[in-house]
């Protein structure tokens, strides 16, 4: 089972690019490889609460992340800096993140076998 790191960092509904991210992060997690994610930057708006993107006529991704504990997918990561920087807190997010600061970023994705 190979370990893979997702990197998320562009910001929520900025196109079609999260939903086929997100595609691939649950198609890689149902073939039984172990999948983390971790939220760099904007990245980090992906998982900020209440968000309603039908307003602007976008879709809601936050089902999706909210399924992703059904694909065993529990490591979900991002950087302390990456929140100070805009604001937020780890109880602002809808899902649960393990901080790391960005000096230890590099050490956490060596850590995985393939990088995305």
């Amino acid at each position: 089972m190979k370990k893979i790191l997702f990197i998320m960092d562009k910001p929520p509904h900025s196109g079609i690019q999260l939903q086929e991210k997100l595609d691939v992060i649950l198609t890689t997690a149902a073939f039984d490889q172990k999948v983390a994610l971790l939220f760099l930057g904007d990245g980090i708006f992906q998982l900020k609460q209440m968000q309603q993107p039908e307003k602007q006529g976008l879709k809601d991704t936050a089902a999706i992340f909210n399924a992703l504990e059904i694909y065993d997918v529990n490591d979900i990561y991002t950087e302390v800096e990456s929140l100070q920087e805009r604001g937020l807190k780890p109880s602002d997010l809808s899902l649960p993140v393990k901080e790391f600061y960005r000096k230890d970023i590099n050490e956490l994705m060596q850590s995985y076998d393939v990088v995305l």
